[in-house]
């Protein structure tokens, strides 16, 4: 099968949670981020989204930087000849260092119009199965304890699988202490954002009393020496999010112990096609993997659901509600969990239809790409 993609649409969107999310480098109040829409001959769109934040907290990359790449290299790249499969980008973009976000924006975009030129569901064109797939959520440091014990509550009631603390130094052993005591059977893990060194070693230890499912990303962005390191160390798997931005780094990660866990983010490692190399990987290597968040809309979302449906995705992730964080979506039907589960939708392409009159409503630019006349 031959996409001609005819123009690739740019919007920059701004849309308001419906409370801070707060972690060991930020809060967020207001989530900023690119969606692509790629067009081809006959007017069927792919849609793809961009989840890089509006400041390199959690990356070097930022919602300026992806539409600078995107702009200026990418979207010529995916215009400049027809597409057979969504695969050949990772190659047509490997000129291009890093920018992973970027890439897996306008990658996602083509899958989605790949799998719906096929009339196939996107989890299905990937290779997935799973008719259902476990979610838990993810809760950012709140203002106190009670307060974080009464979210926590909330979600544990709504039946989601597994509950994600974020912690930091001064907000970490005493809290999961009282989490644990209040939840003694939850799913519990915790997240560090890479606010601990080498040198916290005894407190990172201190965790494993609680029986925490893991210990997510707990020393550098950059690291997986001193993670080989600390793992011997701790009862409690490490869990590798920052760290993993390619197939290669998580090879090196398995090869070197640096972790019994992987957090697979779509953006983080540039697309659907390098998260499904990973996935396969860990599943030779018989280590469990699950989805990781970045606050995305409803696209996002639905290319982070398809992905799960894939065998190795054992572990509950990321991919709450879009209730959890919107007071409106810009997908119809919105995701929803019912007892910690999400049902996959079967509809061609991502499954889910994008709101225009939202999407107008959150855009603040729009800029189109059109193809050259001789590609």
């Amino acid at each position: 099968m031959t996409i001609n993609i005819e123009c690739v649409i740019l919007r920059h969107l701004q849309m308001e949670l419906k409370s801070p999310f707060t972690t060991s480098f930020g809060t967020f109040q207001t989530k900023e981020f690119i969606l692509v829409e790629a067009v081809d001959r006959d007017g069927v769109s792919g849609w793809g989204e961009s989840v890089a934040f509006s400041a390199p907290w959690y990356s070097e990359e930022t919602v300026k930087t992806n539409w600078h790449m995107l702009e200026d290299f990418l979207v010529p790249l995916a215009l400049a000849e027809p597409i057979h499969h969504p695969n050949e980008l990772s190659k047509r973009f490997s000129a291009i260092r890093q920018n992973n976000m970027a890439k897996a924006a306008l990658e996602g975009a083509v899958w989605d119009l790949y799998a719906k030129r096929l009339g196939v569901p996107l989890y299905q064109a990937l290779g997935g199965a799973k008719k259902d797939i476990e979610v838990g959520v993810s809760i950012g440091i709140q203002p106190t304890v009670d307060d974080l014990l009464q979210v926590i509550e909330r979600y544990v009631d709504k039946g989601y699988r597994r509950i994600k603390v974020k912690i930091k130094p001064g907000w970490d052993v005493d809290i999961i202490r009282e989490v644990r005591r209040a939840f003694p059977d939850v799913p519990l893990m915790a997240d560090a954002n890479s606010a601990y060194t080498l040198a916290d070693r005894e407190r990172l230890k201190a965790l494993d009393e609680f029986g925490l499912m893991m210990i997510e990303q707990p020393l550098a962005a950059d690291d997986l020496v001193d993670h080989a390191r600390l793992q011997p160390l701790l009862e409690t798997p490490i869990c590798l999010d920052e760290s993993i931005r390619s197939y290669d780094d998580a090879r090196k990660a398995l090869d070197l112990g640096s972790c019994r866990i992987i957090n697979i983010k779509i953006g983080r490692v540039g697309g659907l096609c390098e998260a499904k190399r990973i996935h396969d990987l860990c599943a030779e290597r018989s280590v469990p993997v699950w989805c990781g968040g970045m606050l995305e809309a409803g696209v996002g979302r639905a290319h982070n659901i398809a992905i799960t449906t894939l065998e190795n995705f054992a572990l509950p992730g990321d991919t709450a509600a879009s209730s959890r964080y919107w007071e409106r979506d810009i997908i119809v039907p919105e995701v929803e969990v019912h007892r910690g589960l999400i049902r996959v939708p079967d509809a061609p392409g991502i499954g889910y239809e994008v709101d225009r009159r939202q999407v107008e409503r959150y855009t603040q630019f729009v800029k189109v790409f059109h193809r050259p006349p001789t590609a």
